[in-house]
Formats: C-alpha cells, sequence, structure tokens
C-alpha cells in the first residue's frame, strides 16, 4: 500500500482542499497521514477524517518584523526535525502540500529524506511558504494561467482546486432548519469573513444590520470568538461552519466574502453571485486577494467592494445590486469552460505521474 503524507495548516484554506482529495486517496488505497501543528486549525479539521496525525513544531512566516521571529526560526528548525523523524518513521511514497506555515518544515524534511514533494498554490501568487518550498519540489499545481509566470515551468502544471464533492449535495430546507428561518419570501444573504474571521467585515455588517434585514435573511459566518450578542429574527450567526456548509450554501441566494482562492473557485463551482471584499494589501497581507478578486471580476464572476470604501451605505447598495443582477452572474458562471470539476483528478494525476504509476 502506497502511503501519503499530506500537510497545509494555519488557515481553513491550506487544509480544506486537502480534504477535497481525501476520497479519491482513499479510493486509490493510499494509507492517508497529516503533518500540522500542535494547535492550528488543521488539526481540528482533519483529525475525524485522517488516522494518523502527526504534530509537527512550527513558526509562523510574517513579512513583517515582529521579535517573535527570531524565535520562531527556530521552532521551524525543530520542525524540519520533527518532520524528518516522521519520514523516518512512516516512510511516506510521497508528500502533498497545501502551503502555509506548518509546511515548510515538512517540505524540508521530506526532501532530507528523499521522499518526493508536490506543491498546490491556489492563489494566482505563490505564498511566501510556497515560494520557499519551490526549490524542493518535485512538481507545483497552481489553480490560475497567470500563475504558471511566477513558477518554474519545468515544474508547473495547471490543475485548478479540488473541490470538496458534499457541496454539491446541500438541502436547501435543512439550511433553513439550521438557521432557524421561517418560510417568509425575502432572500437570503450569507456573509464570509473567512475561517478566522473579519472584523471589518464583521462590524459593517452589524452596523448596517437594521438597513439588511428589512431586505434579507442573514447568515453570519463571523470567526472564532466573533459572535455577539444580537438575538434578531432572520440573522444567525456561525463562528464558524463545516458540516453545515453545504446546506447553507443551498440556502443563499447571494454571497458576500473575502477573496481567498479555495473559496471564491467554490462559489464558482455552485454558480453562487457574489460581492468580494478582498484583504487589503498592507504588512499582514501580500496582496493575493485583491488579484484573485480582479480576476474573477473581469471575467464576470463577481461584484468587488474594496474595504477601503465599505461602510453600511456602499455595502447594502453593492449588496442590492447584486441581488437584482443575480442572473447575469449565474448566467456568466454557467457558461461552457468556465468551470469543470477536475482539479481533484487532475491533481491525482500528477500524484501518479510522480509515483510512476498509471492513473
Amino acid at each position: 500500500m502506497k502511503k501519503i503524507l499530506l500537510t497545509g495548516g494555519g488557515t481553513a484554506g491550506h487544509a480544506l482542499p486537502n480534504l477535497a482529495i481525501l476520497p479519491t486517496l482513499v479510493e486509490c488505497g493510499f494509507e492517508i497521514h497529516y503533518a500540522g501543528s500542535k494547535n492550528g486549525i488543521e488539526r481540528s479539521l482533519v483529525e475525524d477524517f485522517i488516522p494518523y496525525y502527526h504534530i509537527i513544531s512550527t513558526g509562523k512566516l510574517r513579512r513583517y518584523f515582529n521579535i517573535k521571529n527570531f524565535t520562531d526560526i527556530f521552532r521551524t528548525i525543530k520542525g524540519v526535525f520533527d518532520a524528518f523523524l516522521v519520514m523516518v518513521q512512516i516512510k511516506p511514497d510521497i508528500v502533498f502540500s497545501k502551503g502555509g506555515f506548518v509546511s515548510v518544515p515538512v517540505v524540508i524534511g521530506a526532501r532530507l529524506r528523499g521522499v518526493p514533494v508536490i506543491i498546490h498554490e491556489s492563489d494566482m501568487t505563490p505564498g511566501l511558504a510556497n515560494k520557499i518550498t519551490q526549490p524542493f519540489a518535485k512538481r507545483i499545481c497552481v489553480s490560475f494561467p497567470e500563475t504558471l509566470m511566477h513558477v518554474k515551468k519545468s515544474k508547473a502544471v495547471l490543475t485548478g482546486v479540488p473541490i470538496r464533492a458534499e457541496l454539491f449535495n446541500g438541502d436547501k430546507g435543512l439550511g433553513a432548519k439550521i438557521c432557524r428561518f421561517d418560510e417568509s419570501e425575502k432572500p437570503v444573504a450569507m456573509i464570509m469573513g473567512g475561517s478566522l474571521g473579519a472584523k471589518s467585515i464583521n462590524e459593517c455588517i452589524r452596523a448596517a444590520l437594521p438597513g439588511l434585514l428589512n431586505i434579507y435573511k442573514i447568515i453570519h459566518i463571523c470567526g472564532k470568538g466573533n459572535l455577539c450578542g444580537n438575538n434578531l429574527t432572520d440573522y444567525t450567526q456561525f463562528e464558524y461552519a463545516n458540516d453545515e456548509m453545504p446546506h447553507l450554501f443551498a440556502l443563499a441566494d447571494i454571497i458576500v466574502s473575502r477573496a481567498g482562492a479555495n473559496t471564491i473557485n467554490e462559489l464558482l463551482a455552485l454558480k453562487k453571485p457574489n460581492l468580494l471584499i478582498p484583504l487589503p494589501k498592507e504588512s499582514t497581507s501580500r496582496g493575493d486577494q485583491i488579484q484573485n478578486a480582479a480576476s474573477f471580476y473581469n471575467q464576470g464572476f463577481s461584484m468587488v467592494l474594496e474595504e477601503k470604501d465599505m461602510n453600511s451605505t456602499s455595502l447594502i447598495n453593492a449588496m442590492r445590486e447584486l441581488y437584482n443582477r443575480r442572473g447575469d452572474f449565474t448566467a456568466r458562471m454557467d457558461e461552457p469552460g468556465n468551470y469543470s470539476n477536475t482539479g481533484t483528478k487532475n491533481i491525482m494525476g500528477v500524484i501518479n505521474e510522480t509515483l510512476g504509476q498509471c492513473i
């Protein structure tokens, strides 16, 4: 039996694509292991599905000055030793990395042990972790054609993003029950700020609730620790949604979201009219969401509202325009060639090719 070690973490976007390819890996007979941090979100997401979870010491990779940068270097070095020992212990045939700071010591440890590595980049330009690990990878899977200009061409493969199959099986009625919504005819708007939440979006949504609730039922996924005391009719909050997400997607008529690559590709796959509020480029962001949002806007898949222009009035107006034009966006997303659910198949092809197997 072939063994594969998956890694990636720090945000849900670095872990959920691994879960998307999990059923296919099981069908292909792989023994599946996961390497992640002790307390990262990836552990809570994957432990129920993958029996072998290996804890790796890791330091956060920051693009800005912080005194912890100095101590985190040593945590990352320790993580390389941790990862090397995992390689010795389980002897994986291949490593698949989705990026995030936890992946760096795992990829380096695999290279030191001679284990082939495939990395996947969801965003238009590679993140810091994937920039660091590119030299150690056999193949680099990318999601946007534009990304091919930013990675070594001899290693690059345009695969797309793996989409979780369960997202296509949502039940609108069950979603309404989960949200405790009545059977009124008001449309449903879902607001998502990413797996860690978005303070600015949360604050703006709550300030705009009096106006929004005159028009919509609101599903608000606000991030861990960000629930507020509002107990309003037609307003339901979640810190995070996992098993509920397919049903919430099915229920939503329009969606307001950050512009992480995995999320927007899910919205495209599900053909959900969406308003993107990309994370602005600042000390903690490299501007990848701005690029992602611009790509989807130019292709006619999304509306975009810059965070600097966001307030209660602009948000309500943009959501109203999105709802009124929802048919235009759905039709554009439904055009042939705009989306095909082949990300998982393409990635499995790269894995099997790297292993020297036939699909």
